[in-house]
C-alpha cells in the first residue's frame, strides 16, 4: 500500500511533473521539480518543506500546506 507521499509523486508523474523529495527526519522536503534545484524555504531551514514524517506509531504523513505546494509546482514550471 502507498503511502500518502509515494502517492502525490506517483499522481504528479502522470502529469509529467518529476518530483524529487528529500528527508532529514522529521522534515520532507521538495528537492527538485523537473530536474529544477529547489531554493525556496517553508516550514523548515533547509528547504520546502511538503510533509513530516511521523513522530508517533500511530500518527500519519501529513502535508504542510497542499496549496503553498502547488502555488510553487506551478511557479517551477512557467
Amino acid at each position: 500500500m502507498m503511502n500518502k507521499i509515494e502517492l502525490f509523486v506517483s499522481r504528479l508523474k502522470k502529469i509529467k511533473i518529476d518530483i524529487e523529495l528529500v528527508g532529514n527526519f522529521p522534515w520532507i522536503y521538495i528537492d527538485k521539480i523537473n530536474c529544477k534545484k529547489i531554493t525556496e524555504k517553508f516550514k523548515g531551514n533547509h528547504g520546502f518543506t511538503i510533509a513530516f514524517f511521523p513522530i508517533k506509531e500511530d500518527q500519519e504523513i501529513e502535508f504542510t500546506d497542499i496549496n503553498e505546494i502547488f502555488k510553487l509546482i506551478r511557479k517551477e514550471l512557467n
